[in-house]
């Protein structure tokens, strides 16, 4: 997908700003509110998305909901400004993410559960996923309560499914034949 291939393109230009300024960190920080304010945001992610609002008017609300945020953050909502591209903000805060967590040795799993994931259950994950990895490993937790119990664990491209559901369609393939 184009739209994808240009939001790395912005992340790592971002990041290689922030790597010169030695505040990749910050940035980050402003990348996961943004990314964060978009997710809880419905209105946030239409108002990114409309074609219909002038990009100017993007631009300076963006500036003032994070009016905080680095300086190369700012230079991004610029960027965008210039190239109408704000459609790809949310998309470009999660490469960026992406992208720090590679350049830190760091790898997210994500675990969806039934219910909000307890202490005890991410520690036996956490447990789990140091068998066969030996990165530093960040948990996020996907509540979904049509899984029924047990739980899910996607890395990367692997993926193992604990879940009650996922047990049931197994058992009704085998009666199905």
């Amino acid at each position: 997908m184009a739209g994808t291939r240009a939001a790395i393109r912005y992340a790592k230009a971002i990041l290689e700003m922030s790597q010169a300024n030695s505040n990749t960190a910050n940035v980050a920080k402003d990348m996961t509110s943004i990314a964060n304010a978009v997710k809880d945001s419905k209105e946030l992610k239409d108002f990114l998305q409309s074609p219909i609002i002038k990009g100017e008017v993007k631009h300076s609300s963006l500036v003032a909901i994070f009016a905080a945020a680095q300086k190369e953050t700012k230079s991004l909502f610029q960027l965008l400004l210039a190239n109408k591209r704000f459609e790809l903000l949310p998309t470009i805060a999660s490469d960026f993410q992406a992208l720090v967590n590679e350049l830190n040795g760091v790898e997210v799993a994500k675990v969806t559960t039934a219910f909000p994931i307890t202490a005890d259950l991410e520690a036996k994950v956490l447990a789990k996923i140091k068998e066969f990895s030996n990165k530093t490993i960040t948990l996020e937790n996907i509540v979904d309560e049509s899984i029924i119990g047990g739980f899910i664990l996607t890395m990367g491209d692997q993926q193992y499914n604990a879940s009650v559901s996922n047990r049931l369609q197994n058992l009704k393939r085998e009666f199905s034949y």
